[in-house]
């Protein structure tokens, strides 16, 4: 059963709640580069990118708002550090939702505002707690950045707002640490009702970042916890995208797309399975029917094993098995397997 948390809106798309769990990114050009920025919005977009967030470092830095919103049809999120009128500039250039700390940006009056703003818009704000950004009162009562003081740290962030009649927040509480993370957000979970946004922040490249994420990500939103998520790696944002709809289709929180199902290989493979599962999930990655594809090396894996895949093929000795629901259609040539498999597909 999914945590149940408080709704938000971010433009047109719910947080929490029990809306569907949405997947983030970030935009890593150059804030200078408008066009660039734009080009790179309208790629993630097409990728499956449903809230994407922005680096406003800079007053310059705001009119990427308008242009970028132009451009695109998902919510848009301006990241903020330290400078309360970046905020409200940004509220007022349209934006959908912001990250910042208001603990950062100076005295109760730069929050006051920036709390005015944001709720005339109806913009709810994201408060961003990680290991590096603790508090230094809060790290000498810990002695380190442990899960209880992330989310002292967050929790301090929030009742700034609160005082001040805003409670449309979302709080992420990140850690590099796998184990920290984890136990950061359950402890969050179990004290506030505001919607989590979970990542395990500076993962690592795109090797480790998977990992990492798919197991603090994965095991948090298996419990239940966490409404919207982002998979941050040192690659292209793109393979963000792709990372974090695969961790929520293989805990069926995402229908959408085909799910596949592959073996290991072993002696009994006569195919280069291999090269046919590689074949089979590029020609397919475009698909966005919601069913099980198996790409299994030989009989004992294949109908068998697979029965639960909605189509599949299976290995044999240069030739393969096309199966439905673990049950043989025919036989098929080793060189014909991914074509008639495609088809078959496609023609569901």
């Amino acid at each position: 059963m999914r945590r149940q948390s408080k709704q938000v809106f971010a433009g047109a798309v719910a947080i929490g709640g029990g809306a569907p769990v949405s997947i983030q990114s970030m935009l890593n050009i150059p804030a200078s580069d408008i066009d660039g920025n734009v080009r790179q919005a309208m790629e993630l977009e097409r990728a499956g990118c449903e809230i994407l967030r922005v680096s406003i470092p800079d007053r310059q830095a705001v009119s990427l708002i308008p242009a970028i919103k132009k451009a695109i049809g998902i919510p848009l999120v301006a990241d903020i550090h330290f400078d309360y009128r970046l905020a409200l500039e940004s509220a007022a250039a349209g934006i959908d939702k912001i990250r910042i700390n208001p603990g950062n940006i100076g005295g109760s009056d730069h929050v006051r505002a920036v709390a005015q703003a944001c709720r005339e818009r109806g913009i709810p704000i994201r408060i961003g707690v990680n290991s590096g950004s603790v508090e230094k009162e809060i790290l000498a009562k810990y002695g380190a950045p442990t899960p209880d003081a992330l989310v002292e740290s967050a929790l301090y962030h929030a009742s700034l707002l609160e005082r001040f009649d805003f409670t449309d927040i979302v709080l992420s509480i990140k850690s590099s640490d796998v184990d920290t993370m984890i136990r950061a957000y359950e402890l969050c979970a179990e004290k506030c009702r505001y919607p989590l946004h979970l990542g395990v922040t500076e993962a690592g490249t795109e090797r480790m970042g998977l990992v990492k994420s798919s197991i603090g990500i994965g095991s948090l939103l298996q419990r239940g916890i966490g409404d919207t998520i982002r998979v941050s790696l040192t690659a292209n944002p793109v393979k963000e995208i792709a990372a974090g709809m695969d961790i929520l289709k293989a805990l069926n929180l995402r229908q959408e797309g085909i799910q596949f199902v592959s073996c290991p290989t072993c002696g009994r493979t006569k195919i280069d399975l291999i090269a046919i599962a590689d074949e089979v999930e590029r020609r397919l990655a475009h698909c966005k029917k919601p069913i099980k594809v198996a790409v299994m090396g030989c009989v004992v894996n294949g109908p068998g094993e697979a029965r639960e895949a909605d189509i599949g093929i299976a290995g044999g000795d240069g030739v393969g098995l096309l199966f439905k629901k673990g049950e043989i259609v025919r036989k098929v040539p080793e060189d014909k397997l991914v074509d008639e498999l495609v088809r078959e597909v496609e023609a569901l």
